[in-house]
């Protein structure tokens, strides 16, 4: 636990950013993927339960939305994995909180865990696979971070 603490806080943040960072092409140029994924899947799933349009641009769950909690919390980690010990973890508890919603639209929409993309390819579950790194490396790197967290609310 120690080597975790002193020097494998610094993979994790790695991990968490890579992943996240990498997506934010994606997610901020509205590539086809993108799009298929949050606009037609997610949006559609949405608009049968009333919620219409919380996918789509401008909406609370758009890509750029996403993008932009992602981006923040990469900025957190890796702030923190050089300054603040606090921020790592508050970076480490909003990854996780992103990705738990991720790990929900894969698990209980029609998006499943291998996403059929809309020229009928599948990614072979790749996205949900990093989704759940993402997750058990954010949680990993909160514990790790708990003491700081603990200490904002006096234990």
């Amino acid at each position: 636990m120690n080597w975790l603490k002193q020097n494998g806080h610094y993979l994790l943040t790695a991990f968490i950013s890579f992943v996240f960072i990498q997506s934010l092409f994606f997610k901020f140029t509205g590539s086809p993927e993108t799009v298929y994924i949050f606009e037609t899947k997610l949006d559609a799933w949405a608009e049968t339960l009333g919620f219409g349009g919380i996918f789509a641009p401008g909406g609370i769950f758009s890509a750029k939305v996403v993008g932009t909690a992602e981006l923040i919390a990469s900025i957190m980690l890796i702030i923190g994995a050089i300054g603040p010990r606090l921020l790592q973890g508050l970076g480490a508890l909003l990854s996780m909180g992103v990705i738990s919603g991720a790990i929900f639209f894969h698990l209980f929409t029609p998006l499943g865990v291998a996403v059929q993309n809309a020229d009928g390819s599948s990614d072979g579950g790749a996205l949900f696979a990093m989704a759940c790194g993402v997750w058990l490396a954010s949680a990993t790197l909160a514990w790790v971070r708990r003491e700081n967290l603990l200490g904002l609310i006096g234990r």
